[in-house]
C-alpha cells in the first residue's frame, strides 16, 4: 500500500534539483517516491543523510562495499521494507552478490556464502529490529574477527545500526512501502 505520511509531501516541481533528481529515479525504479517528497521539507537533513552517511560512511569507510551491501539487503529483507528492497537488491547485485545468494538469505549457513559473508549476515540478524535481544556475543565477534579488524567490525555495526534505526523512522513516519510480510504495521486510530 502506498505510504500515507502525516507530514506534508512536496511536489517534485518545486523540490531542490538534487532531491527532484532522486525523486525521478525512485519513481522510475519503484513507482513511489514518498520518502523524497517528505524529505524535501528539510533539504539539509536529506543532504546530510545522503552525503555524510551514504557518501562518507556507507560508500566510503574501510569495509569493502559488497559486505555493506550484503548487510543492508539482509536488514531490509528482515524488516520487510519493499521500498528499500527494490533499491538494495539492485545495488547488492551490482556489488557482486548473486541471485543465488539473495535467495539463500533464509538459510545462510547452507547458502553459497563465504565464512566472512556468513558472519556479516549473522551480524545483520543481531542488529535487526526483529531481534530486540541482539548482541555482539563472543562467538559472533570471533567469527567476524576472523575476517575483519575491530575497526571494521565497529564500522559494520554502526552502518547496520543506522540502517535499522532509519528503517524504524521510515516505518514510524510512513515514508515507505512495506512488504506484505513486514512485521511493523502501526496501529491505526
Amino acid at each position: 500500500m502506498k505510504p500515507q505520511p502525516p507530514l506534508k509531501q512536496i511536489d517534485a516541481s518545486v523540490m531542490p534539483e538534487d532531491i527532484a533528481s532522486a525523486w525521478e529515479a525512485s519513481m522510475a525504479l519503484r513507482g513511489d517516491a514518498t520518502f523524497f517528497e517528505v524529505f524535501a521539507n528539510h533539504p539539509d537533513l536529506y543532504r546530510w543523510y545522503v552525503g555524510s552517511f551514504y557518501g562518507e560512511v556507507f560508500r566510503g569507510g574501510t569495509v569493502a562495499q559488497p559486505y555493506k551491501e550484503l548487510l543492508r539487503l539482509r536488514l531490509s529483507t528482515l524488516h520487510g521494507c519493499r521500498f528499500c528492497n527494490q533499491g538494495n537488491r539492485r545495488d547488492a547485485l551490482a556489488a557482486g552478490l548473486t541471485e543465488e545468494q539473495i535467495d539463500a538469505f533464509d538459510d545462510p549457513e547452507n547458502g553459497p556464502f563465504t565464512d566472512a559473508e556468513k558472519a556479516v549476515l549473522a551480524l545483520g540478524e543481531q542488529l535487526a529490529l526483529t531481534q530486540p535481544e541482539g548482541t555482539l556475543n563472543p562467538g559472533l565477534h570471533r567469527e567476524l574477527a576472523n575476517h575483519f579488524s575491530d575497526a571494521e567490525i565497529l564500522e559494520l555495526g554502526l552502518v547496520g545500526g543506522i540502517l535499522a534505526g532509519v528503517a524504524k523512522f521510515m516505518f514510524t513516519y510512513d515514508l515507505v512501502e512495506k512488504e506484505d510480510a513486514c512485521p511493523f504495521h502501526p496501529a491505526t486510530t
